[in-house]
């Protein structure tokens, strides 16, 4: 059956556009990119517990992320540390507050404590992740496991220890807000670690 001449005259037209025109064929490979791109991190957000809050955090990063899973399980840990380090800071400068009930400052103490420890683990995973190509992927990636882990582990004890605090009902909603952020990002970034690591085997 012969072509209809209004689509031949259509794709003569947008041929020649591109072919005399580079800067079409590069827009239009930067929106193809920016699509791919972008549909990487939904597809794995979606692998995650929290895509909504996951797609949220990580959709402006599509292009710099470039479908790579290192790169997002890198730039997960990043934005997480950044998290839960103002998390940490934000809860000392709470127990610091004068009118604080000794009933209060002992678990906001302990919470304290917890989103501390889960600072350093975080910390220690970054370079790891940075520098994990090679003969020691697999030990690497289990140290880096087992840290963001823990780091979990101690976001929920201090979820778990500051559910029982009795203290300024706006107050403690806040601050669990904040924790419960911190722990979901956490999570996360555990889910996209395991995803990279997959890609290994």
């Amino acid at each position: 059956m012969a072509v209809s001449p209004p689509f031949s005259l259509a794709a003569i037209f947008i041929l020649f556009l591109f072919t005399t025109n580079p800067n079409y064929c590069q827009a239009y490979r930067r929106i193809l990119s920016s699509d791919t791109n972008t549909e990487f991190i939904k597809t794995s957000c979606a692998a995650t517990t929290y895509p909504d809050l996951c797609f949220a955090a990580f959709s402006s990063y599509a292009t710099e992320i470039q479908a790579d899973p290192k790169i997002l399980a890198t730039k997960s840990l990043n934005l997480t540390l950044n998290t839960t380090f103002s998390a940490s800071k934000n809860l000392t400068e709470l127990c610091k507050t004068q009118g604080i009930k000794p009933t209060e400052a002992a678990p906001l103490h302990d919470c304290v404590e917890e989103i501390s420890d889960s600072v350093d683990e975080l910390t220690k995973s970054i370079p790891e992740m940075e520098e994990i190509e090679g003969k020691s992927f697999a030990f690497r990636m289990s140290d880096i496991q087992t840290w963001v882990s823990a780091a979990l582990t101690d976001e929920d004890t201090c979820m778990d220890g500051f559910s029982e605090i009795t203290m300024d009902g706006d107050v403690k909603a806040s601050v669990r807000i904040v924790i419960e952020k911190v722990a979901q990002l956490t999570s996360i970034s555990l889910a996209f670690i395991n995803q990279y690591a997959r890609t290994k085997k």
